[in-house]
């Protein structure tokens, strides 16, 4: 069956780019495979950012930091914030980098510049340059001559007098030292606590130490006169407020007197006032005059009510003389009465009644009895008359009471208005009197100032450099090469569109791989073109006419070496293909010049004789003739002859001794641009159709697809075609550019071969477990029974 007829479609369709296998997915076999091809590139960047680095040493002068600790500590003048009026809290972080900005600040800058006369100080105005920096430096002094600029072009300088030139250079030259201090010096917190570096790095560690220190001194200097000047200011301001408190507390005490004077609202010594006391003193009064009206009431009802009873009852009542004192007449009366009564009855209990000493005492018991009774009458008018002074005060205090209870409600409104005003002189007197004792403290304060600041670790002089650091850079300079040995790896592998490997062939085209041809020759090809498309003018080949020769001949010296067994696989590939066919026409093509052809077309048609079989070996690159040149052949009729001229091969061809190979050679005639009709034409048909009756295989090497449509136009001519590629060399989207652009072509390629092969880097390019990695156990099966004449060949 011919597959040689079958569309390409149906024989191996073209894979898509743009959905290769494993395209969703990282494929960490290819990135360990791109590692290995490019471990070199890798390693070589990495050993020239090593010796940069070295360089770099040894060309950086030494930088020495010195470094001074300082605590922002609470605690100095915790007695001076307890009355300061100016106290602030230093709490937050953002107070703390606020002192950070207080160091870095221009004007401490220009503080330390001063003191330690750094602008007059050449060791800092103009440091040792490291080469780097002198290279800028360079470019920069490069670009400013360009440019024109100069020292005469600063704004300022021009038309102006010596002197007046001179101080505005020395102002100048401060100010950049200013600048230069306040960009280099280094402050920064340590962790979360209340600590803060303060650090420079000089060349010369006294210069890093002495401005370390001048810079402690002057932040620390800095810190106790923002303290005094805080105060002062505080200060003025306290006495100015002073004054006008003084003079509000004033009009506020003198208003509350005038309200008061004004509503009559006099106070006694406890602050209450009179008219309260008043009332509260009549209230007293008629509680002790409503219980003596009453004390007096009880009494005279208790007289009256005896009087009008009758003498006898008088007498007998008990109530009489109890509220009596003993030396009363009406005590006496009683006691006379009672012992009166008393001796009647003893003498009536012995005399009798009629007894005249029994009368006289009844009549006199009488009399004392009416004396008695006289005595109560008086005693009860007595208490009915103090019963209504009694009563006539209890009246008359009420009245009192009434009087004074209106004028006190009148008094307690006017009270709340006063005491308004006192609340506002009493707030003004007291603001007045902590004012006072805040300016008396703030006084105070000024000739002893604290700062918040203390030293906790002053600088020192340094032993050791701080920068470079040799094993930072020697490692950054180890990364920084390595990175770009990766960048520059991780490029080649991008511009890397060539065939590498038969599973680029099969993949990349869709053609059959037929196998790899080892380069021939060694260095010298390397440094050569291949041999069958040098330019005719010689100028750039290299190899001698025998080594030419030689190279054509690989597959008979060298039978069962690797490349021979590449072209026998061909050789299978194409007689199964055309299995059916008595003669085959095989043309061996290639898409850019130099892969290459030439030389497999002269090796396959060798092998092929030198197995038996009737081969013909046309060379069909009739502009650039290079099989003919490589086998030395100088024959006066080639192919275009026989073609023109109506000939049979038998007319022009050449037979070799050893292998009965017939070559038709191609002799260049000028510039003969007509090549591609000629090899389309009838006479080139009638030519070929000749040879198949003599030859099993006819092999043709043609030209180069790519410049010239030679190759095309002697393709319906052909069975089918072997292209060659040159490893690491032909790009792959031209050779299937190409073959999509030429179908009629495509379905003749049988399968390609990768010529020029570099077994040693071959094994980088090939996947895990894929046979490019296996060359090295079986090559040497190759080199054992087939390199019998490696170095004749050569």
């Amino acid at each position: 069956m011919n597959y040689a007829n079958f569309p390409l479609d149906k024989r191996m369709p073209l894979p898509n780019t743009d959905q290769e296998k494993g395209e969703d997915f990282i494929d960490v076999e290819r990135l360990l495979g791109m590692a290995a091809r490019q471990a070199k590139v890798v390693a070589v960047c990495a050993i020239i950012g090593l010796f940069l680095g070295v360089i770099y040493l040894q060309t950086t002068p030494k930088q020495y930091m010195s470094v001074a600790s300082v605590l922002i500590d609470e605690g100095l003048n915790k007695v001076v914030d307890d009355i300061s009026a100016a106290s602030q809290t230093m709490q937050t972080d953002a107070s703390l980098l606020s002192q950070i900005e207080i160091l870095t600040s221009a004007r401490l800058a220009s503080v330390v510049v001063d003191k330690l006369k750094l602008d007059q100080n050449e060791a800092f105005m103009n440091p040792p340059q490291s080469a780097l920096a002198k290279g800028v430096g360079f470019l920069r002094g490069v670009v400013g001559y360009f440019r024109g600029s100069s020292a005469d072009d600063i704004p300022g300088l021009q038309n102006v007098d010596e002197a007046t030139r001179q101080a505005m250079i020395k102002t100048a030259t401060h100010d950049y030292a200013v600048l230069k201090l306040q960009s280099e010096v280094l402050a920064q917190r340590n962790g979360r606590s209340y600590v803060i570096s303060i650090g420079y790095q000089a060349p010369d560690p006294a210069l890093a130490t002495a401005i370390t220190k001048a810079y402690a001194d002057a932040y620390l200097a800095d810190q106790l006169n923002a303290s005094f000047d805080a105060t002062e200011r505080a200060a003025l301001w306290l006495q100015g407020r002073l004054t006008e408190l003084r003079e509000s507390s004033q009009q506020a005490a003198m208003a509350v007197e005038k309200f008061r004077a004004e509503h009559g609202l006099s106070a006694n010594s406890d602050g209450q006032l009179l008219s309260d006391k008043q009332l509260a003193d009549l209230n007293a009064q008629l509680i002790v005059a409503q219980a003596d009206t009453a004390r007096a009431s009880a009494r005279y009802q208790q007289y009256k009510a005896i009087v009008d009873s009758g003498s006898e009852s008088a007498f007998n009542d008990s109530a009489i003389g109890s509220d009596q004192p003993s030396s009363s007449v009406i005590i006496a009366l009683k006691t006379r009465y009672l012992a009166i009564a008393k001796r009647l009855q003893d003498v009536e209990t012995n005399f009798g009644k009629d007894h005249p000493q029994a009368v006289a005492l009844t009549k006199e018991k009488a009399d004392v009895s009416a004396q008695i009774f006289g005595q109560l009458k008086q005693l009860t008018e007595s208490y009915r008359n103090d019963f209504e002074v009694a009563q006539a005060r209890e009246t008359a205090l009420r009245d009192k009471i009434s009087t004074a209870a209106g004028k006190s409600s009148i008094d307690n409104q006017s009270q709340v208005k006063l005491k308004e005003l006192d609340q506002q002189a009493q707030a003004l007197t007291t603001l007045y009197q902590t004012f006072l004792s805040r300016y008396e403290e703030a006084s105070q304060q000024q000739s002893f100032p604290v700062g918040k600041v203390r030293i906790i670790s002053d600088a020192t002089m340094p032993l050791t450099a701080s920068s470079p650091r040799t094993m930072r850079v020697l490692a950054l300079s180890l990364v920084l090469g390595l990175m770009l040995g990766a960048g520059f790896g991780g490029l080649n592998e991008f511009n890397e569109r060539f065939f590498r490997t038969g599973e680029d062939i099969r993949d990349r085209v869709g053609l059959k791989f037929l196998g790899y041809l080892p380069t021939i020759g060694g260095g010298k090809a390397k440094e050569a073109k291949a041999a069958d498309d040098l330019p005719v003018d010689g100028k750039v080949a290299s190899l001698s006419a025998a080594e030419k020769r030689a190279r054509m001949r690989v597959s008979i010296d060298a039978p069962a070496s690797m490349f021979a067994e590449t072209l026998r696989n061909a050789k299978i590939a194409f007689d199964v293909v055309m299995e059916d066919r008595g003669s085959r026409v095989i043309g061996v093509i290639s898409v850019l010049p130099g892969e290459g052809k030439s030389t497999v077309a002269a090796n396959l048609a060798g092998l092929l004789a030198a197995n038996g079989a009737r081969t013909l070996l046309i060379d069909g690159d009739l502009r650039n003739p290079g099989l003919s040149r490589s086998l030395g052949m100088e024959a006066e009729q080639g192919l275009m002859e026989a073609v023109v001229n109506g000939q049979t091969w038998q007319s022009v061809g050449k037979v070799d001794r050893q292998t009965k190979l017939a070559i038709i050679p191609a002799v260049l005639r000028g510039q003969f641009s007509h090549t591609s009709e000629l090899l389309g034409s009838a006479g080139m048909r009638r030519f070929i159709e000749n040879a198949k009756e003599t030859f099993e295989y006819i092999i043709v090497d043609l030209p180069p697809l790519g410049p010239v449509v030679d190759a095309k136009a002697f393709a319906p001519l052909v069975d089918s075609f072997v292209l060659v590629a040159e490893w690491g060399r032909t790009p792959r989207k031209m050779v299937r550019s190409m073959l999509e652009s030429e179908p009629y072509i495509a379905n003749k390629v049988i399968g390609a071969v990768l010529n020029k092969v570099d077994l040693k880097k071959l094994a980088k390019y090939g996947s895990l477990g894929g046979s490019e990695r296996f060359f090295d156990r079986y090559s040497s099966y190759y080199l054992e029974k087939s390199e019998q004449r490696p170095k004749q060949a050569a």
